[in-house]
């Protein structure tokens, strides 16, 4: 299997490297999920996959809002 250098956790906006280590941390704490910083190896791939999968559902939620607001936005403006 050929390796792949690249990484699934790059950040595609450097800039955002902290904001995103907060909102995981955050997510994290709120589930109940120990999460620390630098090694998490101890816990199960359930608790990790369960911080990852409640972030990606916010994201979605925010971006989802803010298009529905902003599609509501310019039909007002016409």
């Amino acid at each position: 299997m050929a390796s792949n250098n690249s990484g699934s956790n790059r950040v595609e906006v450097p800039q955002a490297r902290e904001a995103l280590n907060r909102f995981k941390m955050e997510v994290a704490n709120e589930l109940g999920v120990p999460l620390k910083q630098g090694y998490n190896g101890d816990l199960t791939s359930r608790q990790n996959g369960s911080v990852g999968g409640e972030m990606v559902r916010r994201m979605i939620r925010r971006q989802e809002e803010q298009m529905a607001g902003q599609s509501g936005q310019s039909g007002q403006q016409q």
